[in-house]
């Protein structure tokens, strides 16, 4: 009888899930999992993120970027901790401990929002932009660490740009709620629907663990096998590996661009839009068209551009567009170029080039799934806000605008399309060589 539950449960999902994404038989059920499990989580981290916000302008906003400092050095100081986590437990056991680890936490920052004194709520506050600025990357990456984890590249082509919607559908119904609710609420009872989210999460992971018994192409028992390794190996793996060091410079080229863009778009805004109310209303629509194009793009465009053109073609697509931005901002600074600059972009990244990275990582060994990858994901993209926002004040020091950072822009847009393209074709190589491999072996090449 338990079989044949399982068996309706797998059924009934796959059903579903096919009118939107090409399911095989024995996935519909672990990707719908996995959707929940990726879809609360964003759902949590966006009910949190306009409490870290309203709680970073409280401490001064000139204080913002030292804050972004401290939290480069806590994603480096966490990262041994995490590693001796990954060496000593199973992934069954791995992730619900650091997600409950978080949700302590919430528990702790909850209760000294609830009791502290107006000064205190100053450092409480700065304290928790830290601790969200890590969380945010840090839940997101353990659950593309699994996703890598189960599923080879074939799979990944067809099912990340589902997932991928999960998040997104998960980030507009946390904006929504945090908009709702967050007069009626108390902080700390934003943070418990938060951890609610969270536990959620927690029982998606023993439910994909569970499914994940029945997948032919699972090499790695994920209910006992531990990874192993030592506590720096993330950071050494990343150092030795060409195929890795290159993804850090895709995520590195990205965030530098994005701090670019960003700081772009708020001198234009703040130029043609004379209070505030009326740039609130411009952000909100840019978020509006953001949101509703992704999706569009990742329920119906991802999967096929990725099985039709290929990984290359597809990490190269968002350099080619920051370069073609860039060089239209410099021509033309203007309110219309920036949104259609900043939509398109924001657009291809978390409708291609984000589950496109996620896909690079598929043909690496565990230890790099579990290890090198959280150090790319967490240290490595918090490095590049550091680069960004300096090199973006450097720049503005020696007196140069929106045109001039456009062009000072152009070679690390042309630089991030040669790494994108070679990645993808190394991607692809990789994949190629697995399978000509026995088809149960992961491939333990390195590069």
């Amino acid at each position: 009888m338990a079989a044949e539950a399982v068996a309706a449960e797998r059924g009934a999902a796959g059903r579903g899930l096919r009118r939107v994404v090409e399911i095989r038989p024995g996935e519909g059920a672990l990707i719908a999992w996995a959707g929940l499990y990726i879809f609360a989580l964003m759902t949590a981290y966006y009910v949190l993120r306009p409490i870290r916000d309203a709680m970073g302008v409280e401490g001064g906003i000139e204080n913002l970027p030292w804050l972004f400092t401290a939290t480069l050095v806590a994603m480096i100081a966490l990262n041994p901790f995490y590693a001796a986590l990954v060496r000593g437990l199973p992934s069954r056991s791995l992730i619900p401990v650091v997600y409950l680890f978080f949700i302590a936490n919430l528990g702790l920052f909850g209760a000294a929002a609830h009791v502290a004194n107006p000064e205190q709520l100053v450092w409480v506050g700065r304290a928790f932009f830290i601790w969200l600025s890590v969380f945010n990357l840090f839940v997101v990456s353990v659950f593309w660490t699994l996703m890598v984890d189960l599923f080879d590249p074939g799979q990944a082509k067809r099912l990340f740009g589902f997932l991928s919607a999960a998040a997104t559908l998960g980030a507009t119904l946390g904006s929504t709620i945090a908009a709702t609710l967050a007069k009626a609420l108390s902080t700390a009872a934003m943070m418990t629907v938060a951890a609610a989210l969270l536990l959620v999460a927690v029982g998606c992971v023993a439910r994909i663990v569970r499914l994940a018994r029945d997948m032919p192409s699972r090499t790695a028992d994920l209910e006992r096998e531990t990874i192993g390794g030592g506590l720096w190996a993330g950071l050494t793996r990343v150092a030795r590996s060409p195929y890795l060091v290159n993804i850090g410079l895709y995520i590195l080229f990205y965030t530098v661009t994005s701090t670019f863009l960003y700081f772009q778009q708020a001198e234009i805004a703040k130029n043609a839009f004379a209070d505030r109310g009326a740039r609130t209303a411009f952000f909100a629509s840019v978020d509006l068209a953001v949101n509703v194009l992704t999706l569009f793009v990742q329920v119906f465009l991802t999967s096929g551009i990725l099985r039709r053109f290929g990984v290359a073609k597809a990490a190269a697509a968002l350099p080619l567009l920051t370069l073609v931005g860039f060089a239209v901002l410099a021509i033309a600074p203007t309110i219309a170029a920036i949104v259609v600059f900043q939509v398109l972009r924001r657009v291809g990244n978390f409708g291609l080039a984000k589950p496109t990275r996620e896909l690079m990582f598929t043909v690496l060994p565990r230890e790099d799934k579990y290890k090198a990858k959280n150090v790319v994901d967490t240290v490595v993209y918090r490095l590049g806000d550091q680069v960004g926002s300096w090199s973006y004040a450097l720049l503005a020091a020696f007196g140069l605008g929106v045109a001039g950072v456009a062009l000072a822009a152009l070679p690390v847009a042309a630089a991030w399309l040669v790494n994108g393209y070679w990645l993808g074709a190394r991607q692809e190589a990789m994949a190629h060589a697995a399978r000509s491999t026995a088809p149960d072996q992961a491939p333990e090449k390195r590069t």
